[in-house]
């Protein structure tokens, strides 16, 4: 494998549906923003969506791959600290420098990215391809998203504390919790009888996922389309935010690969460890921002810095993973 793979694997990464039906919808959105009545009607709609994704999230996840999975404790310690550690802290330690060149919304958005989880999908299908340690990918992806049900609203609130656009800590972790780990919960348990079922439709399954995240970023950005979005986000800012997340990422990715190195974690563990810990979770940072920031005009402006991580990351793991196949042979 040469350097022309790793520019095609990169090329399908931001040909990736997901980013590609992200610009869609903002375009739809900047368009045909939903107003009114039918912006009501809407928001009821994502909320039985996003029931439905994180139901099926359970279903789709085996005991098999939980326990497989759960015997590398070491690695997910790892990657639990830097999602829900390091980033955070990166976070605060850049405030006083960068946030007063920001709009509030813009770098509250910012913070609201470092207290996300990781994502499932994005960073189990790197580590397959550089031929890591899948299962322990799956099983560490899931708990962080699990466990972010919990802590992304707390640690939200946290760093946030100076902003009054977030719910109640307490009642945010109440709603998610009802949203979002209970249809988890129940597809899990439904999982011996209806997981086999559910894994023969991926392909209509991940137009679901798709589908449902798009509706609640079309919503999101409807309203903020509405109060004046694109003349309060300047290019540079847009150019800025990126600059900021390509430092995010560099960070946590030098980070994991010294903790590995200097762990002794083998190479299988350590592509895992990379992936897992790095990725920022769109599909469950849409749901759980619609929660956290409900009925806020300002929710289209703190989604930007997730939306712009998201295709950075893809690319950045494409190239990534095609490095660690050629050093893997």
């Amino acid at each position: 494998m040469n350097d022309r793979d790793g520019g095609v694997r990169a090329l399908k990464a931001l040909l990736d549906p997901t980013l590609v039906a992200l610009v869609a919808t903002v375009t739809l959105a900047t368009v045909l923003p939903v107003r009114g009545s039918w912006a009501e009607a809407f928001r009821a709609l994502t909320a039985v969506g996003i029931a439905v994704l994180f139901f099926l999230y359970g279903a789709r996840l085996s005991r098999d791959a939980v326990v497989a999975g759960l015997v590398h404790w070491r690695l997910h310690l790892v990657v639990l600290a830097t999602t829900f550690v390091l980033f955070p802290l990166l976070g605060l330690a850049l405030s006083p420098l960068l946030a007063p060149h920001f709009a509030p919304e813009l770098w509250l958005g910012v913070l609201f990215l470092c207290a996300l989880p990781s994502t499932v999908q994005s960073s189990v299908a790197f580590t397959a391809i550089a031929r890591g340690n899948v299962a322990a990918a799956v099983c560490g992806a899931a708990l962080s998203n699990l466990l972010g049900v919990f802590l992304t609203p707390l640690l939200a609130s946290a760093l946030l504390a100076t902003h009054s656009l977030t719910a109640s800590p307490l009642d945010a972790v109440g709603k998610i919790a009802l949203q979002l780990f209970l249809p988890f919960v129940a597809g899990h348990l439904l999982q011996p009888w209806i997981g086999a079922a559910i894994a023969r439709r991926r392909r209509l399954l991940a137009v679901t996922d798709r589908g449902t995240v798009m509706l609640v970023v079309y919503v999101a950005f409807s309203a903020a389309v509405s109060g004046g979005l694109w003349t309060r986000v300047a290019p540079g800012t847009l150019v800025a935010l990126a600059m900021l997340a390509v430092v995010l990422l560099g960070v946590a990715l030098g980070v994991l690969h010294l903790a590995a190195t200097r762990l002794g974690f083998d190479r299988a563990d350590r592509v895992a460890m990379l992936f897992c810990g790095s990725n920022k979770s769109l599909a469950s940072g849409v749901p759980i921002a619609n929660v956290l920031f409900a009925g806020n005009a300002a929710l289209g402006m703190i989604l930007l810095p997730i939306m712009l991580y998201h295709p950075l990351q893809l690319v950045v793991c494409a190239l990534l993973a095609q490095r660690q196949v050629r050093s893997a042979q």
